[in-house]
């Protein structure tokens, strides 16, 4: 699948890709991709069944790693939520393509938790006669109550063709398949780092077995005061935290 992308940099260093999570986007990611550009290229991409990438019915980890394998050839990936689960999940099925891992605030374990009512929510907001993405707010606030949430939704919407960036339908058919992890055997040698929110209960101490199984060279740092989006939250400190892993 040719995924929407966006690229910046020129510079030497090794190419990166980088992979966005759950309803998210790359333009998400637009002031870290223009930090890091100094480095060399960075490619920040719409995952499939978001944003401007074609739709699918196949929502998997395997199908998404498949996506970024075609675009790295021995790149960096920085992925973060569902986009890290993909990087992983390239990472150890396609060996070749990746150089080097930054996977953000997520583990490759199955979570107990679900998205459904955010995706029920958007499912179910009325779209009629909407024209302003503040009535889109107000409408969205009977079942997202915290603002930032919904702006984050909210950025998927196209208010001017009243519909979602955003395959709803085939994300809810797939959420059990998000939410896991695909039982997988391979190992990834590479450098790892494991980048998480201070905050956040997304990587737990009881999954660094799992991990070290699937990555013996897994490195571990936190984010002090940040939750899991620990990009958004804390830009500048992520970005230095990337920088100084992958040149090293």
């Amino acid at each position: 699948m040719h995924l929407a992308r966006v690229e910046t940099g020129t510079g030497p260093a090794t190419p990166l890709l980088i992979a966005h999570g759950l309803f998210g986007s790359a333009r998400n990611w637009g002031v870290i991709q223009k930090r890091l550009a100094d480095r060399g290229r960075v490619v920040a991409v719409d995952m499939r069944n978001h944003a401007g990438s074609p739709w699918d019915d196949d929502n998997s980890y395997p199908a998404m790693a498949g996506d970024l394998a075609a675009i790295a050839d021995g790149w960096d990936i920085v992925g973060h939520s569902m986009g890290g689960k993909a990087a992983m999940v390239a990472a150890l099925t396609h060996p070749g393509r990746v150089r080097r891992l930054v996977v953000a605030d997520i583990a490759p374990v199955a979570y107990g938790h679900t998205q459904m009512p955010l995706l029920r929510a958007m499912q179910a907001l009325d779209l009629d006669g909407l024209t302003l993405r503040s009535e889109a707010d107000r409408r969205l606030a009977a079942a997202v109550e915290d603002p930032t949430t919904r702006a984050f939704l909210l950025q998927s919407l196209d208010v001017r063709q009243r519909r979602w960036r955003l395959n709803l339908p085939a994300l809810a058919a797939n959420m059990e398949l998000i939410l896991g992890f695909p039982d997988l055997t391979g190992v990834f040698t590479g450098p790892v780092l494991f980048l998480s929110g201070g905050a956040s209960g997304y990587v737990l101490p009881e999954h660094r077995d799992r991990i070290r199984a699937l990555f013996p060279n897994a490195r571990f740092a936190r984010i002090r005061e940040t939750g899991h989006w620990l990009h958004a939250e804390q830009p500048r400190a992520f970005e230095a935290s990337v920088r100084a892993f992958l040149d090293r």
